[in-house]
């Protein structure tokens, strides 16, 4: 199998730890839509925010999915890709989809732990804990529709990329 792999789930489900380890195992190249749009841009997402707002945002990443798909690829998805019902059907027709879930809780918890300089702005300015409960409440279904299949984020990045490899139907190469 050499059609693309996408990563989807909320902010802190651990895409790009897993999409670096799960390129690695299954010998494909990995890109972040988050990366590619702040290279091909030289803009933070909250600059994007700022001077195209959400909608501009929304935008720019669907075309960013679009330019970053080929085979033997592993992509993260930015965790509001899926809101465009166009970007679910791309991703399914174009490759293999896998929802890393995992509770608010536990997404908050990685969020405030370990923040990255360029980490996406606030969606709601409410604290983490409870932004991370309100954008599962409003996506999870959304990423279920898109998924193949649901993986458990709950656990360390070795155990998920197993898990990621025995649903695609891959042995790790030992």
């Amino acid at each position: 199998m050499t059609r693309p792999v996408f990563l989807v789930g909320a902010r802190g489900c651990g895409k790009t730890t897993t999409g670096n380890a799960l390129a690695r195992a299954l010998g494909f190249r990995f890109t972040d839509t988050d990366r590619w749009l702040l290279e091909t841009t030289q803009m933070t997402v909250a600059d994007m925010v700022e001077q195209d707002g959400w909608p501009g945002f929304r935008r720019r990443e669907s075309e960013a999915l679009r330019q970053v798909t080929a085979p033997g690829t592993v992509v993260a998805t930015g965790g509001g890709i899926v809101l465009a019902e166009g970007n679910r059907h791309f991703m399914r027709d174009n490759g293999q989809v896998i929802y890393l879930q995992a509770p608010a809780e536990i997404l908050a918890g990685r969020l405030t732990a370990f923040p990255q300089e360029d980490q996406r702005p606030t969606l709601t300015g409410r604290p983490i804990a409870d932004e991370m409960a309100d954008v599962l409440a409003a996506r999870d279904a959304l990423y279920q529709q898109a998924a193949h299949h649901i993986i458990d984020a709950n656990r360390p990045p070795e155990q998920v990329v197993e898990a990621i490899l025995e649903a695609l139907h891959y042995a790790r190469a030992s």
